[in-house]
């Protein structure tokens, strides 16, 4: 049997401990992934013991109460606070979520917050994303034709056309179902991920688009598309509800019906 160990430098070692203030009744617990690549040092867990009568109610309330009031050093990324933005992606209990949509009493017990699987960690719950954005840049994520563009209005599409975005065009790009796929996590440097071919689909379908063939072209690689098998990881865990493995699925399809013509 095959075993695996980490480098030394990558086994998680036990933090500090973070005990509520004195007095406070209703406690949860949250355990943190952190690291700082300036220390020199392993990542470890630091837990704090959070007083929820004055926390709001989601998990991104309390990683900010943890750094405005406990420890100010933790690191992470967040913005818009409403799901729209992507930024506060991390790994809440073993599953990739948004931290601005979770609500914290829909966990029991301990809440455990890791950053993004299989990224490099800037720092804390910082993950590198440079190379999922250049991934992203890749697909030409723009309308683009050939033909002039009209001198009194802009480029129009039926209703009907214009439904074919919806579940498309609503994803924020926040990595949670790329970095959930096993297939991304071994072949990310080939593989686009789910993400990044949801977003490739979005372009594929819209009326307006005169590339067509080319974007086909593109994706007809064994790594690029075809290291999808169809897991589904990232359908359950994308936190906007959205299939991209039917997004993938239909990639495939419109590459199969271009060779029967």
């Amino acid at each position: 049997m095959a075993e695996f160990t980490l480098p030394k430098n990558s086994v998680l070692i036990k933090g500090k401990i973070f005990k509520a203030p004195e007095g406070a009744t209703n406690i949860r617990r949250f355990e943190v992934y952190r690291w700082d690549p300036e220390s020199g040092e392993n990542p470890r867990i630091d837990a704090f013991e959070l007083d929820m009568d004055s926390c709001g109610p989601m998990v991104l309330d309390a990683i900010l109460k943890i750094k405005n009031e406990v420890d100010s050093t933790l690191t992470f990324r967040r913005s818009c606070r409403e799901g729209v933005c992507g930024s506060c992606a991390m790994t809440i209990n073993g599953k990739n979520s948004l931290a601005c949509t979770k609500a914290i009493d829909s966990y029991s017990g301990t809440i455990k917050i890791y950053p993004l699987p299989h990224l490099q960690v800037v720092k804390d719950l910082v993950p590198d994303l440079n190379h999922f954005y250049a991934q992203y840049a890749s697909i030409k994520p723009w309308i683009e034709t050939q033909t002039p563009a009209p001198a009194d209005s802009e480029r129009l599409q039926s209703k009907e056309d214009r439904e074919k975005l919806d579940g498309l065009y609503d994803c924020v790009l926040c990595a949670c179902c790329s970095t959930s796929c096993p297939s991304y996590w071994w072949n990310s440097e080939r593989y686009l991920g789910p993400a990044i071919l949801l977003q490739a689909y979005r372009w594929l379908v819209d009326s307006r688009d005169e590339s067509t063939g080319e974007r086909l072209d593109e994706l007809e690689d064994p790594f690029k598309l075809y290291r999808c098998h169809t897991i589904m990881n990232c359908t359950d865990t994308c936190p906007k509800g959205l299939n991209p493995a039917k997004a993938i699925a239909e990639t495939k399809k419109l590459l199969v019906q271009r060779k029967l013509g």
